[in-house]
């Protein structure tokens, strides 16, 4: 997926709304009207949210009859999920080798005084 398209599909997300229709499309498919239900907002409102998923790959819309049903399209959500799981494995590793080196039990030290000399604080 390319950083533009990337960047259309985060953008989005962004929105609290467009992700509850994003939820409720990953459910199955639904007209504008069904989509505007749980919301507090006009048929003309969710629509121009649905303009933003549709830009962005997220949905598609249909003709049947006299609605347009809204699907979700998983693909351009698997690219992200990709794109996530690429930095989440990198992250992983870094926090795994961390681990490995506080955990290893340090070597005691040798202090100055073990061998003969004073430690004189200044």
């Amino acid at each position: 997926m390319l950083e533009e398209d990337l960047n259309q599909v985060f953008a989005a997300l962004a929105d609290p709304t467009r992700r509850a229709i994003v939820a409720r499309l990953a459910s199955g498919e639904a007209t504008v009207n069904e989509l505007a239900e749980p919301f507090d907002m006009t048929q003309p409102s969710i629509s121009k949210h649905l303009k933003v998923l549709e830009r962005a790959g997220l949905i598609s819309r249909t003709r049947a009859a006299q609605t347009r049903p809204c699907r979700l399209e998983p693909a351009a959500l698997g690219e992200v999920a990709s794109w996530v799981e690429s930095y989440r494995s990198l992250w992983e590793t870094s926090f795994d080798r961390l681990d490995a080196l506080v955990s290893k039990k340090p070597k005691p030290r040798k202090s100055s005084t073990a061998k003969g000399r004073k430690h004189v604080a200044k």
